[in-house]
């Protein structure tokens, strides 16, 4: 059975080692070899004296970068280790549409590729909605803070810092369990977050008082006490 391994590149589908030594996509259906044939006991990962490609998708980001083309080949390793594989030569099968990569490394990519930024969007006027949006995430951050940091001080950074890891979470939807909260299987639990900052809203909390800012300037748009927003 003849085995098939993933290639990733530039969007051009050039390849990332050099940006000018294979074109992929102009090579679908044809088989394309190292630039340099070195013997095969001196053959290197990470090295031109191979050409890279992965027995699993997402193993292709060591190397590339997040917005890439992906190409599938089949070819035999001359070298290779946990998450690479070394050829001479790669016979270049098929490209992947854009449109298929979320499913094939099984996580938001095409968002990834486009990340919200919170402060590039206009804000709504503050609301119940948004309000009980950040009570919502105080609640939940409380509790994941209580069970990782209990000594540490809370402050505004890290609060600030905890809405972005939420929304990289959320570009990971086939993680069903997460550490140190409570959650229905398969329920995101630091959702609220991100419907927030989907709002063009970003929560900090300085130990006493929850405010939403918002805006270029990241301007305060509404504060609450902490014992205000647990009532």
């Amino acid at each position: 059975m003849v085995r098939t391994f993933y290639k990733g590149t530039r969007l051009d589908g050039w390849d990332f080692y050099t940006g000018n030594t294979i074109n992929y996509r102009e090579n679908i259906g044809k088989t394309v070899r190292v630039p340099k044939d070195y013997p095969d006991e001196k053959c290197q990962l990470c090295h031109d004296s191979v050409l890279h490609a992965s027995q699993k998708p997402n193993d292709i980001f060591i190397g590339s970068k997040v917005q890439c083309s992906v190409f599938v080949v089949t070819g035999k390793p001359v070298i290779k280790d946990k998450q690479k594989c070394g050829f001479k030569e790669v016979f270049v099968v098929e490209e992947i549409p854009q449109d298929k990569l979320d499913d094939l490394f099984g996580w938001r990519y095409s968002e990834a590729c486009n990340l919200v930024h919170p402060l590039k969007i206009e804000p709504p006027k503050i609301g119940k909605e948004q309000v009980e949006l950040l009570k919502e995430w105080a609640s939940v951050w409380a509790s994941v803070r209580a069970s990782i940091w209990a000594s540490v001080r809370a402050s505004l950074w890290a609060s600030v810092w905890d809405s972005v890891w939420a929304y990289i979470g959320s570009l990971f939807p086939n993680i069903k369990k997460w550490k140190y909260v409570k959650h229905r299987s398969g329920e995101y639990p630091f959702q609220s977050a991100v419907e927030l900052w989907k709002q063009g809203l970003v929560p900090s909390f300085d130990g006493e008082t929850w405010r939403l800012h918002g805006g270029k300037n990241a301007k305060i748009l509404y504060e609450i006490s902490k014992e205000e927003l647990q009532k």
